[in-house]
C-alpha cells in the first residue's frame, strides 16, 4: 500500500487529508487552524529544506509525496519537489487554477511588492488581502493612504493602517458590507483561485473597483499535476488500495 506525506495549506489539502487512514500524514506549517478530527496522522512545523524533508521521507518510509499548498507557496514547493528527487519517490501537486478576469473586471496584474507599491500610488485606501506580507510595511505608508489588511490574525497596526483577523469562506454580503465600511477604492489579491475567497472580487466588480493582481510564482514541474481534487483522488484512490 501506497504511503502518503500530503503537504497541505489550503481547503482542498483537507479534502484530501479527510480521505486518509492512518498511516497517512498530513504535513502543516501551523499558520491556520490544525484540524484535530482526521483519521491520518498530522504534523505542524517545517522540516528545514528539501534535504530535510527527503531525510524525514526516507526515515519515515513514505512512497509518494503530494504537493496541496497554496499556489504562492512557491518555496515549498520547490523544496517539496528537490526532496522527491532526492529521496527517490514521485511528487503529486494539486495546482489549482487562478481566477480569469471577465469583461466588467479591471485588473492589473504586477510582478512584485515594488511594483504594487507603484501601482497603488493613485489610491487612498486598498484592502490587502495578500496575507502576511503587507505588515512588513506598515511604517512605509504613504501620507496619502489608509491601509487595511486582512489577514487570519488580527494583530496592532497603526495611524494608518488596520489589521483584520478573518478566515473565509467569505460571503457576498459580507465582503459588500466590508468594502462599503471602508470606502476601498482598490482591492489587493493574489490570484488563489479559491471560491473561499472569491466574493471580493464581484463586490470589486460591482463597485468598479480596481484589482491589483500579484502575479503568481513559478513553480517547479513534479512528476504528475492534478488541477482539482476530483481528478487527484481518481489517480490516487487505486494506489491506495494496492
Amino acid at each position: 500500500m501506497t504511503r502518503v506525506l500530503l503537504l497541505g495549506g489550503i481547503g482542498e489539502a483537507l479534502a484530501i487529508a479527510r480521505r486518509l487512514g492512518p498511516q497517512h500524514l498530513y504535513s502543516l506549517a501551523g499558520l491556520g487552524k490544525v484540524p484535530d478530527d482526521l483519521a491520518c496522522a498530522v504534523r505542524v512545523g517545517g522540516y528545514g529544506g528539501a534535504e530535510g524533508l527527503a531525510a524525514f521521507i526516507r526515515e519515515q518510509g513514505f512512497d509518494l509525496l503530494l504537493d496541496a499548498t497554496h499556489p504562492y507557496a512557491a518555496q515549498i514547493s520547490a523544496n517539496a519537489a528537490r526532496a522527491s528527487h532526492l529521496a527517490g519517490v514521485p511528487c503529486w501537486a494539486l495546482r489549482r487554477p487562478g481566477w480569469q478576469a471577465g469583461a466588467k473586471d479591471d485588473w492589473r496584474e504586477v510582478a512584485d511588492w515594488p511594483a504594487l507599491i507603484e501601482a497603488l500610488e493613485a489610491f487612498q485606501r486598498p484592502l490587502f488581502t495578500l496575507g502576511r506580507e503587507p505588515l512588513e510595511h506598515l511604517d512605509e505608508i504613504p501620507a496619502h493612504q489608509h491601509w487595511t489588511v486582512r489577514c487570519l490574525q488580527s494583530l496592532p497596526g497603526n495611524a494608518r493602517a488596520d489589521v483584520l483577523g478573518a478566515r473565509g469562506p467569505f460571503t457576498l454580503d459580507g465582503e459588500r458590507e466590508l468594502f462599503a465600511r471602508l470606502g476601498t477604492d482598490v482591492l489587493v489579491s493574489k490570484n488563489s483561485g479559491s471560491q473561499a475567497t472569491e466574493p471580493k472580487l464581484q463586490v470589486a466588480r460591482e463597485r468598479g473597483v480596481p484589482v491589483l493582481i500579484l502575479a503568481r510564482p513559478q513553480l517547479p514541474e513534479v512528476t504528475r499535476a492534478f488541477e482539482s481534487v476530483d481528478a487527484l483522488w481518481m489517480a490516487l484512490e487505486p494506489l491506495l488500495r494496492a
